[in-house]
């Protein structure tokens, strides 16, 4: 049975009690990892890549600039100042803004299309997820090549190495990795911020690319080369959704903190070191301005830093990918996939193993396909811009609907996001012919596996409710005619209306009903967690017979048998011994109902097939449930 949305309840976020700083080292671990890790590539890309720089003063200091004021304008303004304001009970990403959003304008004649376009930066999530540990990963060791040349035929094979390690490991969990993340983060960015703040020393005018006019004069005296460029400038801010993504783990003030006195100052005073390498060097720098930052002799621990670094990042995000299935699982998006909790202490600490190894695979297929970092930031990128694009619309909702922000504050705001995000995502769609078709058509692909999933299903509970027999009138007909027996039967059912097919089965069958009947629905709402208080709602309907909704957060991990053990309002305690668990499986056919193309019913009727099973879901006990089989028309 799967869980269906809901837009009631209240959720309570379960924050840790750990003081500002060393949550604030935790997020400079998981958060900024790959952000963190631009520097090793986003600088060299933007002079050597696909679209050559000149490495004159002006181009230098204009990409200086725009670097900079990406990170102040994205970073810093749009999303620690303002969209980390737009948190739903403490989470932060664009499945939870959705769901903020959605339960304001689901009524709204527009709502759908927001519902699209929240789905399409999940969708997108999940190719840039791809790419990362790719190009974090193969960036990293290419260092190898710089520190000592001979050994440059060995990148692909150490990137591939530690991409199926980091792959595997997943199964086993990352807390006791995870307690190393946030050190060697800061050993990270303080080495970064160290060799970067010795350049500046011997160059030290490139501080005056801080000044915006440097940016401008780029854009005025060479527009087309600036605007291509900005496809490579902003590889400096990809990782700035996973700052509101990961504020349910950390908070928003840790993660605040963690970027203003630590991330910013040591990438800015990096990427000036690397534009300070290059004014004094020129072309021979531009072969990796950011290992070339360190003397000969510290290049290889410098390599082995950045890689451990780019591990982390890999880490965060596949992690990420993780937490957005779990939600987009309970929020009705995807099929029940099995999960496993790798941490006892830590709910949030999961492993899907489906997704873990689709997303090896794809990472593999990637650094096989592309070779070097250098091909692979030509894919990089675009998912990011897209997604930034999408967080864009949803704020507006945000901005006039929930928060009710005059005109006059709120146009101007908006206006300067959607040119900054928007010129970033148009000038990174000239990348599609070299690369950038492949995030995109990963996100068409899990665009359209998402809202498949979603229709069909409230296609299949629609169908299921027009069918359903009312009740009050079952009741009053079968109460007193069949036979009772001892014993609790709870029935699973997606719709709280009706009587469910399995109730029905087991009676045509069967020819008994259990002394008491719960007709058991589970709810998602739409914020994150819900009060322990405000999970059941109970209903005696007669004759035995009582209906109970139970509710969960999109971040809440479902658990019939332990909510059952809380219920006492409903007659004897339940006991397991005492207690049968009754499931509907449905076997979809072909139909004439005009609901969806039939490929898409296809589709449908695969994922439905092969989904987790309801029994693991809940949790519920193997050796009480009876699963009992129908056929329906969708």
């Amino acid at each position: 049975m799967p869980a269906a949305p809901d837009s009631v309840g209240v959720g309570l976020h379960p924050h840790r009690k750990d003081g500002v700083a060393k949550l604030a080292l935790g997020a400079i671990g998981i958060v900024f990892g790959d952000i963190g890790t631009s520097p090793i590539y986003a600088f060299r890309e933007t002079f050597a890549g696909h679209h050559k720089l000149p490495l004159d003063a002006v181009h230098i200091m204009g990409v200086v600039s725009l670097i900079f004021w990406s990170m102040m304008i994205v970073v810093t303004f749009k999303y620690v100042t303002i969209i980390m304001r737009a948190d739903n009970k403490g989470e932060g990403g664009s499945l939870a803004l959705l769901a903020l959003v959605n339960g304001r304008t689901k009524n709204k004649r527009w709502s759908r299309g927001i519902v699209l376009l929240g789905v399409f930066a999940t969708a997108l999530f999940y190719g840039d997820s791809m790419i990362t540990p790719a190009v974090s990963v193969l960036s990293a060791v290419e260092g190898v090549a710089i520190a000592s040349p001979g050994l440059g035929k060995l990148v692909l094979p150490l990137a591939m190495a530690i991409i199926i390690a980091l792959f595997s490991i997943q199964r086993s969990g990352t807390a006791r990795v995870g307690l190393f993340f946030g050190p060697v983060m800061l050993l990270y960015f303080a080495v970064i911020a160290t060799l970067g703040l010795i350049s500046i020393v011997h160059t030290p005018q490139i501080l005056w690319a801080f000044s915006p006019h440097y940016a401008l004069e780029f854009f005025a005296l060479d527009p087309a080369r600036a605007f291509l460029a900005l496809g490579s400038v902003v590889l400096a801010v990809t990782g700035a959704e996973a700052l509101y993504a990961d504020m349910g783990h950390f908070g928003r003030n840790p993660i605040r903190v963690s970027w203003l006195f630590v991330v910013l100052p040591a990438l800015m005073l990096n990427y000036m070191g690397q534009g300070a390498l290059l004014s004094r060097l020129g072309t021979p720098a531009l072969e990796s301005p950011f290992y070339l930052l360190a003397s000969e002799h510290f290049r290889l621990p410098l390599v082995a830093l950045a890689t451990a670094a780019a591990v982390i990042a890999s880490q965060a995000v596949i992690s990420g990918a993780f937490s957005v299935t779990q939600q987009a699982i309970q929020l009705g998006f995807v099929p029940r996939l099995r999960i496993e909790h790798t941490s006892a202490a830590t709910a949030g600490q999961i492993y899907i193993p489906l997704v873990n190894w689709l997303l090896g695979v794809m990472v593999i297929l990637l650094v096989i396909f592309f070779r070097t970092s250098s091909n692979l930031t030509s894919a990089y990128g675009i998912a990011v811009t897209g997604a930034m694009l999408i967080d864009t619309c949803l704020l507006t909702i945000v901005l006039f609907r929930l928060w009710n922000w005059p005109v006059y504050r709120s146009v101007p705001l908006l206006a300067l996001f959607f040119i900054v995000d928007g010129a970033y995502f148009t000038a990174n769609l000239t990348k599609v012919p070299s690369g950038g078709w492949f995030p995109l058509l990963v996100g068409f692909i899990i665009f359209t596996i998402l809202t498949t999933w979603s229709k069909g299903r409230q296609l299949m509970i629609d169908r299921m409710r027009e069918s359903a027999m009312p009740i009050k009138i079952f009741i009053q007909s079968a109460a007193t005619s069949a036979t009772r027996v001892p014993g609790t039967a709870v029935f699973m059912t997606a719709s709280p209306e009706g009587v469910p097919h399995a109730l029905l089965h087991n009676l045509k069958h069967n020819k008994v009903l259990h002394e008491r009947i719960i007709l058991l629905t589970v709810k998602i709402a739409d914020v994150p967690y819900i009060a322990e208080g405000e999970r059941c709602s109970l209903e005696d309907l007669g004759a035995g017979f009582h209906r109970m909704v139970l509710r969960y957060g999109f971040i809440d991990e479902p658990d019939v048998p332990l909510a059952l053990a809380n219920v006492h309002r409903c007659g004897a305690d339940f006991r397991m011994i005492d207690t049968s668990f009754f499931l509907a499986r449905q076997t979809l056919l072909p139909s004439s109902h005009p609901g969806m193309m039939i490929w898409r019913e296809k589709l449908f009727a695969w994922m439905l097939r092969n989904a987790e099973s309801a029994m693991e879901f809940f949790r519920l006990p193997t050796n009480r449930v009876v699963e009992l089989g129908s056929q329906l028309e969708i």
